[in-house]
């Protein structure tokens, strides 16, 4: 058992070290986006299924509260958790079109549209992007290697793993930094630790 935690513990850890290698600018191409967005009164909408339904919820979270500095909320939103919204239009059309259906209801011109896909196939996802990008929205992708998320997004945060857990922890931590600059790049200070 012991090994197996270490085993986990060194996945993740190799993990990071490709992504420090490999996603720096991309990640601070899409804080740049996002602090953008805000700055001109535009917003964000997060959007996934399942654990990256969580992450969105999460990361919403960090924007609209705040950080690890005290600053005022950022306009951001998790299309994850209206039950009677998600049943109605998956009942009354398809679950396809759960985010895509919001998108068009609350997205302008300027937002933002961060979706999440570990697997990169997830259509609902996908078809939110091409309603967004249609909108004239930024679409930023938040999934692993592989699948049609990426090619559909104007900025693709690709986590070079296959391994679901691994890309899902993957993605909180690009959360955090994403949240960490954009408060820097808004707020012109140094967070603390």
């Amino acid at each position: 058992m012991l090994e197996a935690i270490a085993k986990t513990l060194k996945e993740g850890s190799d993990l990071r070290l490709q992504m420090m290698e490999s996603m720096p600018s991309v990640i601070l191409e899409a804080a740049q986006a996002i602090g953008h967005a805000f700055k001109t009164g535009r917003k964000v909408l997060l959007f996934g299924n399942g654990g990256s339904a969580a992450d969105a919820q999460h990361i919403a979270a960090e924007f609209m509260n705040r950080f690890l500095i005290e600053r005022p909320p950022l306009p951001a939103i998790a299309l994850t958790t209206d039950t009677s919204i998600l049943t109605s239009i998956s009942n009354d059309y398809a679950f396809d079109e759960v985010f895509s259906k919001q998108v068009k209801a609350l997205g302008k011109k300027g937002d933002i549209a961060i979706g999440i896909s570990t697997s990169g196939n997830s259509a609902n996802v996908i078809k939110a992007f091409r309603v967004a990008k249609k909108m004239g929205m930024v679409t930023i992708a938040l999934t692993g290697e592989g699948g049609k998320i990426a090619s559909n997004a104007d900025i693709a945060l690709a986590v070079p793993s296959k391994n679901t857990p691994r890309i899902q922890e993957a993605h909180i931590t690009i959360g955090h930094i994403l949240c960490e600059l954009t408060d820097t790049l808004l707020f012109r200070q140094i967070t603390k630790r």
